[in-house]
């Protein structure tokens, strides 16, 4: 893929879904189930939008980004479309974003934390993708 998707657009969520589930094993994510959508707020577009994420026994079953009110999930984070874009990007860790106070969780903190490592490979794959941010 050479051409760039637009961050959030149906293109990029379907690269975004073709990468993680080739290149993430249930053994890399822990066999964990799980979901999780997070709130873009400040969207360039002027609406917000939210990612959401379905992960069971550790295979991504669901990628989904659309605008308005997202599945319910285990873990809704809701922030900035920039800080969201940094996180996509790599440029901030998920663990220090949560801590930083500018995302709101909710869902159990305690295994939110525990599940940013995982969100950080997640964020590894998704930083590969050629996006206009």
């Amino acid at each position: 893929m050479s051409d760039k998707v637009v961050y959030l657009s149906s293109q990029w969520r379907d690269e975004v879904a073709k990468r993680l589930k080739s290149e993430l094993s249930p053994e890399k994510m822990k066999f964990i189930t799980t979901s999780v959508a997070f709130n873009y707020i400040n969207c360039p577009q002027g609406k917000d939008r939210y990612l959401y994420f379905k992960c069971e026994e550790g295979s991504i079953t669901e990628v989904i980004v659309d605008e308005g009110d997202p599945p319910k999930a285990e873990f809704t984070i809701t922030g900035n479309y920039d800080l969201f874009a940094q996180i996509t990007q790599g440029i901030i860790k998920s663990h220090r974003a949560l801590m930083s106070g500018k995302l709101r969780l909710k869902g159990n903190m305690v295994k939110a934390l525990k599940l940013a490592s995982l969100a950080d490979r997640l964020n590894n794959i998704m930083a590969q993708v050629p996006t206009i941010y």
